[in-house]
């Protein structure tokens, strides 16, 4: 399999991580009982930044990959792309 990177990956990456570190601590901030409010906002940034690098990742993957097998398109037919990259927006 062909190697797939663009350059908001490591942006992902990070986003991801970041993610990640939350999650342990929201693990933890249970395991030790802590208040169900601290718990919730920790829970709400782990939901944050995954929702982000979902939203990074699908629109890359618009801007490029769809681009590169579309192609060239008269502008009638160009509006529906567009159309389509705007609304995704709101995934």
């Amino acid at each position: 399999m062909n190697e797939h990177r663009h350059e908001t990956h490591p942006e992902i990456i990070k986003r991801l991580k970041r993610a990640e570190g939350h999650l342990r601590s929201v693990v933890a901030m249970i395991e030790a009982g802590r208040p169900c409010l601290d718990i919730a906002q920790q829970l709400h940034a782990v939901e944050k930044a995954i929702t982000q690098a979902k939203r990074t990742l699908i629109q890359d993957h618009l801007d490029h990959c769809l681009e590169d097998t579309v192609g060239a398109l008269p502008r009638d037919q160009r509006q529906t792309i567009e159309t389509f990259k705007a609304i995704a927006k709101y995934l």
